[in-house]
């Protein structure tokens, strides 16, 4: 394992990578349940994407972990899986069998710009002031992400009508009034996690979780009443997986050369959103923890084939997507909930191969690990967010110069919800202040050419 894993090399133990694992896994669990809530509104059954969900969390993060040897975990992506049901299915009427193809699509063209070191041409040509504001930025969004899971911050819509149709309208942020239960359970996990990590207890995190899963049960917040039968899910599982080569999947998609043009924007925007994701969460995560080093970011610059951790882990994020839509789910991305698990200590791929353990026994266990309520782990994201943010000291703030595209990638990564439309605020902020100062031609290519496709990318969902 040792030789394997280079744990010694990467400063870290067994015992912390198990930690780390499991404080991955609880942090990003949530997704068992809540994605086969999102997409069963299409009509797919909710046991063939619950076990789908899994599968697909499974083979992508061993990939990550036993192929690139990083401590990143993968699985549905929320957000996309959100775009998946309500605007593409809802808004476009698209079939979720048809949608699933798009999704297929949108892996295949990720290994493709992998393969061709697009991505890497994107990642070496990010200026080192927007590195430290993605990084810092990921910090806000899992905060952010930490407090909205449990209704912590509230919204109030100023349309009501258009609300209560799902549609959405602006509204008015505000604290959440502090009566109920959920709000309390996580205010005791919050402070555990405080107390946890300042005095630098072991496995602080995942204790946090535990304790406050086991106060949360005479609180009624921990339950098992909503579980659904092992024998269920597998009876579902034969409706979803290879859809997309059935007649309602491909033939029907382009059926309608009326739609094709839609068709391809939607693959697009599925495209930017998954790529952007995961490149904000590598370099957030990975620069600030050490986990891709000058060393590796050397050979990722200068290298041929997969001779860095960054290109495996490229490669493996990849090919998840596909691999996902093939047994039935939308897309499948690395989660930013692994900064969790990093923040526990975790170092190598042995923290992923033990979060795609628990993903693998959650099949059987879903009764239990469902029973984990957001409570228990939204303080941990709040903690570990406020660990992420402190990237943002290297940013020099008051040269205006900086402090304007840093803003912009960092701000719009928590209040957008989304680190791709983080990671285009800043890109096209940067290109406008460059542009402004005389000093358009010290921005790389590939920036402007991102910033264009991201800009091509806002318009085409403005018109859909």
């Amino acid at each position: 394992m040792e030789k394997f894993f280079h744990l010694k090399e990467n400063g870290t133990t067994v015992s912390t990578e198990i930690t780390a694992g499991l404080t991955t896994f609880f942090a990003m669990s949530y997704i068992i349940v809540v994605n086969p809530q999102i997409l069963h509104q299409t009509g797919m059954p909710w046991g063939g994407v619950f076990l789908a969900t899994i599968i697909a969390a499974i083979i992508g993060t061993l990939v990550m972990g036993l192929f690139a040897n990083v401590p990143y975990a993968q699985a549905a992506g929320m957000g996309l899986n959100a775009f998946f049901t309500y605007t593409v299915c809802f808004g476009l009427k698209f079939t979720w069998q048809e949608t699933l193809c798009m999704v297929f699509l949108c892996g295949l063209i990720n290994i493709i710009i992998t393969v061709t070191k697009i991505r890497k041409m994107i990642i070496q040509a990010i200026p080192e002031v927007l590195q430290h504001a993605i990084g810092g930025g990921i910090g806000l969004f899992v905060a952010y992400v930490g407090m909205l899971n449990v209704g912590f911050i509230t919204f109030t819509p100023k349309d009501t009508k258009a609300a209560g149709k799902g549609l959405a309208t602006a509204a008015t942020p505000g604290l959440a009034t502090l009566n109920n239960p959920t709000l309390w359970l996580f205010l005791i996990g919050l402070l555990l996690a405080i107390v946890f990590t300042v005095t630098k207890v072991k496995a602080g995190l995942l204790l946090t979780i535990i304790i406050t899963t086991i106060i949360g049960i005479p609180m009624g917040l921990t339950t098992m009443s909503n579980s659904v039968s092992i024998g269920q899910t597998f009876s579902q599982l034969p409706t979803t997986f290879g859809a997309i080569f059935s007649a309602k999947g491909f033939p029907a998609l382009f059926s309608d050369p009326a739609r094709i043009p839609l068709v391809l924007v939607t693959i697009f925007a599925f495209s930017m959103s998954d790529t952007f994701d995961t490149l904000g969460t590598f370099i957030g995560t990975g620069r600030r923890s050490g986990i891709f080093s000058d060393e590796d970011e050397k050979a990722l610059e200068n290298g041929s084939g997969f001779s860095s951790k960054m290109d495996r882990a490229l490669f493996a994020d990849s090919i998840a997507t596909s691999i996902g839509a093939i047994f039935g789910t939308s897309n499948t991305t690395t989660y930013v909930e692994s900064a969790a698990g990093i923040g526990a200590g975790g170092r190598t791929g042995l923290t992923s191969v033990v979060v795609a353990i628990c993903f693998a026994l959650s099949a059987f266990l879903s009764p239990v690990i469902s029973a984990v309520p957001s409570a228990a782990t939204a303080g941990v994201l709040v903690i570990v967010g406020c660990m992420m943010a402190a990237s943002l000291k290297e940013i020099a703030w008051d040269n205006i110069d900086d402090a304007i595209p840093a803003l912009f990638a960092a701000v719009f990564m928590a209040f957008s919800y989304s680190i791709s439309y983080g990671i285009a605020g800043g890109f096209i902020t940067y290109c406008i202040v460059k542009t402004c100062k005389g000093k358009a031609k010290e921005v790389h290519p590939v920036i402007w050419v991102v910033s264009a496709l991201f800009i091509l990318d806002f318009v085409c969902m403005a018109v859909l």
